[in-house]
């Protein structure tokens, strides 16, 4: 079905393109290879996007030659700064607005560079440029959204329903123990892939005419449910994996029997009602243990570790009842509107994002330096064919792979366009003829697409046979300008890898030691940001920058990733014990305690953004002090105060253990946090 509508689609567009007499009819063609995505909804963020990106392309065109019509090295110059900063915000975004960056930048190379010896034609190419991209996207919209759609809220829903079912599976796995702490890590990683393929799925959906923008903030809200479950389920499993750590703890009997309510919750069929009750068990069940621990005469790290526990788990169990409530109404036809919901944003390092403009902008001034000296008629489409892979490549965590994949598509589609457009297209009469010689190449391309370990060879093999073979309005076989062209393509290609492996190749995303670095700095953050929104952007960026880490890993990670990742989930838990004591001193009066509290915030600060171990020191004697000074307030507190200063407590603990996870001599990229 994907490879019939694709086909309609783009040979609709096609003779369209021939019945309005448009100079590029293949542009048309090739737009609907371009947009061919599985559901209407992609098709339709991905169409507008391609749209706004041709627009803003063409403006930038029009104002650099009318800047420097007369100055050839002026106007490259400008196009190098326009694409390195169009590729820079791709870079940055890394969803469908991303797309719009790259199409601004390379289209501007396509109306500029042929319009360097003619001036006066800007206009005309920009509009026509605008008209043949237009009617590719009118084409593969229609068709994709009115022929069998296949739609991408209805993707959406279903997606949403087995990241529910995986996370509760997950996480009452974890509490009856089924799963190696290694298991875990990884099961987070790919969580952090989950939130960014569910965000990308809404973001498509909104363009769709059903439910999707009525979903739109739900699955805002499902995201952040989800991020804040997830988070604290970790915290406490890593506060029981510790606790495992400690042979003849009295802590583990006492703890451990705590999780049955919830994990008997998760079994089955979990509602807000066996979520209330399996709460309310726990709450007996910890009023028992505290009893029982208070008669053992626990010593002081006993009674936080304890406290510590039991917090987590009154946390845990409010955010699966948040959860469980948003995934509730998602499936209710008749729910209120969220007022207010956080999206998850990605963020991308900025070296990576510097790099990626860099590197775009100088390909496109090294290219241009070889057309003058070579002064061959095709370096053109050489230097544009390098200059749009290496913009396309740049949000890619494995940009070589990519390039890889296109190319090996265009080796292959070499022979048979040849056949195709030599021994076939050459004997076709009328419009039936020129579809039935042309259909073999691209339903085998269209069919590779469909396979994501083969979807660059199939993009490739259409991309290169809309190119070279489709005739103009005025058909002229020429047998060393097919062959010219085809070199130029090829080697346009061959150029883009070249500079990916060659210029800072480590500049790319998912690099392990600029995740490192960045996980860092989102830490440092915590002490030192504005608190609106802290907590919910901290959650995002991280599990960003994980997802960034999984994306470029590949199915089997090696060990120096798993290190950062473990490095991040550290610094996650962290963050979060730290925005929440930051929080307790913002609502508390001053006082000694929450002066030591404030204190110990700077100093873990200092410790991130230097981390010896001398700071590493520092930072662990200040929290000493700091829970010295809040067990000191707490006889004289009120019972709300009183609440507050134990939970400052338990975060306290969790710091305190989290700096001891992470020694400062391990930390791979702390450097970069300063």
């Amino acid at each position: 079905m994907f490879v019939a509508k694709t086909m309609l689609a783009a040979f609709s567009a096609l003779w369209l393109a021939y019945r309005f007499g448009l100079d590029s009819p293949n542009s048309a063609m090739a737009t609907v290879f371009i947009l061919a995505l599985p559901s209407s909804g992609m098709v339709l963020e991905k169409s507008f996007y391609r749209l706004l990106g041709t627009l803003v392309g063409c403006a930038g065109a029009l104002l650099l030659i009318a800047a420097f019509a007369q100055h050839s090295v002026a106007l490259f110059l400008g196009l190098a700064l326009w694409v390195g900063l169009c590729t820079s915000g791709a870079a940055m975004f890394r969803n469908a607005q991303s797309y719009s960056f790259v199409l601004a930048g390379y289209t501007a190379c396509m109306i500029a560079i042929p319009a360097i010896a003619q001036p006066s034609q800007v206009f005309a190419l920009a509009v026509t440029r605008v008209a043949e991209v237009g009617l590719g996207i009118i084409c593969s919209a229609v068709i994709n959204d009115a022929l069998f759609p296949r739609h991408q809220g209805a993707q959406v829903m279903r997606t949403v329903q087995a990241r529910y079912a995986r996370l509760l599976g997950f996480c009452h796995e974890v509490l009856e123990r089924r799963l190696a702490p290694a298991e875990v890590e990884l099961t987070h990683l790919q969580f952090a892939a989950d939130i960014a393929a569910l965000e990308s799925g809404r973001a498509a959906a909104f363009f769709e005419a059903g439910r999707g923008r009525a979903d739109s903030r739900w699955l805002h809200a499902f995201n952040t449910a989800f991020l804040a479950a997830l988070t604290t389920f970790y915290t406490l499993h890593r506060l029981l994996h510790r606790l495992r750590q400690q042979p003849g703890s009295p802590l583990l009997a006492l703890i451990e029997p705590l999780h049955a309510p919830l994990a008997g919750a998760l079994r089955g069929a979990t509602t807000l009602a066996s979520l209330d009750a399996a709460a309310a068990r726990q709450r007996s069940a910890l009023a028992l243990a505290r009893a029982a621990l208070e008669r053992g005469r626990p010593d002081r790290a006993q009674r936080i570790a304890f406290d510590t526990a039991a917090e987590l788990l009154q946390r845990f169990a409010l955010n699966l009842h948040a959860f469980q409530q948003v995934y509730d109404g998602l499936s209710d036809t008749g729910r209120q509107q969220l007022s207010d919901p956080l999206a998850y944003t990605p963020k991308t390092p900025p070296a990576i994002v510097l790099a990626s403009g860099a590197r775009a902008a100088l390909t496109l001034l090294l290219l241009a330096a070889g057309w003058y000296y070579l002064a061959w008629p095709y370096a053109g489409t050489t230097m544009l064919m390098a200059t749009i892979f290496c913009a396309l490549a740049s949000s890619s965590p494995r940009p070589t792979m990519m390039v890889r994949q296109i190319l090996s598509g265009f080796v292959v589609a070499l022979p048979l366009s040849f056949a195709c457009l030599f021994f076939v297209l050459v004997r076709a009469d009328g419009y039936p003829m020129l579809v039935l010689a042309m259909l073999p190449p691209l339903m085998l391309g269209s069919y590779l697409s469909t396979n994501p370990k083969q979807a660059g060879v199939g993009i490739g093999i259409n991309l290169f046979v809309a190119t070279v073979v489709t005739p103009a309005n005025l058909m002229r076989l020429d047998g060393a300008a097919f062959l010219n062209n085809a070199l130029a393509l090829l080697l346009g290609v061959v150029l883009a890898y070249l500079i990916f492996a060659l210029l800072l190749p480590e500049h790319t995303m998912g690099n392990r030691r600029l995740v490192a670095g960045a996980l860092w700095r989102e830490a440092l953050r915590t002490c030192e940001a504005g608190p609106r929104r802290l907590k919910h952007r901290f959650d995002g960026r991280v599990r960003d920058l994980l997802n960034q880490l999984n994306a470029a890993a590949g199915p089997v990670p090696a060990e120096a990733t798993r290190a950062v990742l473990r490095q991040g989930l550290t610094l996650l838990e962290l963050g979060h014990s730290v925005i929440e004591m930051r929080a307790l001193i913002a609502c508390s009066p001053a006082s000694p305690a929450s002066a030591a509290l404030q204190h110990g915030v700077a100093l873990i600060a200092a410790y991130l953004r230097a981390p010896e171990p001398a700071s590493c020191r520092a930072a662990l004697d200040a929290l000493l002090l700091a829970g010295a000074a809040v067990r000191q307030a707490l006889p004289g507190a009120d019972a709300q105060r009183a609440a507050r200063l134990r939970t400052a407590l338990a975060d306290l603990h969790s710091i305190y253990t989290s700096l001891l996870d992470q020694p400062p001599q391990t930390t791979e990229g702390a450097h970069h946090a300063a």
